[in-house]
């Protein structure tokens, strides 16, 4: 179903990102990545050439740089233009405090990413799946999309943006065969909290200690389950969080004994 189908996805040299790179190659898709951090990515490509012999045309992007999204997408090869399924993944966190403790500079910095990151690539491929009337946004929220929880108010504002933008461009679309999806996760263990903790890791590590949180993997199979749908079924959201999390403050941990 996805031989030669052409998947771009952004923020794909780690997590759920990466993971999902893996996926779609095993069935066969041609991969148009893209990150911030090149040389990540072209561990992750070579990773993927090693087990899969597909095509993949990978490059450096900021999706927060919109000039640079506009002359980077527009500059494709002609044959990497004809998205068949676009994969927002580009996403972060960054610091978790009070309202009004919060920096500037982090909420800045979510915005950007998560939101108008988001816009900013869906604004450059839209165009040529409406022109063939055919094609998949796949987005990548989360539970905080869903559900507040203290010291991630701004955090939790990007991830409701994108919930809303999702339905939007569904309603915005109607009357066409494009299909939009959002996949939300909650507890994934990446680097996901190395990053929102700025490198500190051991409290990253606490975020998931005494649970069995999410892995990419898990995550990156629903998303091609999504991709995988007859034509004419939209998988229109997923809320997904590990057994232990029931909101997203809300999780069971196991007591940890002391050395």
């Amino acid at each position: 179903m996805l031989k030669n189908k052409l998947v771009f996805i952004t923020g794909a040299s780690s997590g759920i990102g990466a993971a999902a790179a893996h996926h779609f190659a095993r069935l066969g898709a041609k991969l148009l990545l893209c990150a911030r951090r090149l040389d990540k990515l072209q561990e992750v490509v070579a990773a993927i050439q090693q087990e899969n012999k597909v095509d993949i045309h990978a490059f450096q992007l900021d999706v927060t740089k919109q000039a640079d999204v506009v002359t980077s997408l527009q500059s494709l090869p002609s044959n990497w233009k004809k998205v068949d399924i676009l994969l927002n993944n580009a996403g972060l966190a960054a610091g978790m405090d009070h309202f009004q403790d919060g920096s500037l500079d982090d909420w800045e910095t979510m915005i950007d990413t998560n939101v108008k990151g988001l816009m900013y690539i869906t604004k450059e491929i839209l165009p040529g799946m409406i022109e063939r009337n055919a094609g998949h946004i796949i987005n990548i929220g989360s539970v905080a999309g869903h559900y507040v929880y203290p010291k991630g108010a701004v955090y939790c504002a990007s991830k409701y943006a994108v919930h809303a933008l999702t339905q939007g461009l569904r309603m915005d679309l109607f009357g066409t065969k494009i299909r939009v999806s959002t996949v939300d996760p909650g507890a994934v263990e990446t680097n996901f909290s190395l990053v929102r903790f700025k490198g500190d890791a051991s409290r990253a590590a606490s975020v998931y200690e005494g649970m069995d949180p999410l892995t990419p993997d898990d995550v990156a199979d629903t998303i091609v389950f999504c991709a995988t749908r007859p034509a004419h079924v939209n998988i229109c959201e997923v809320i997904m969080m590990p057994t232990d999390q029931a909101a997203a403050t809300m999780v069971a941990r196991k007591k940890i004994n002391p050395e």
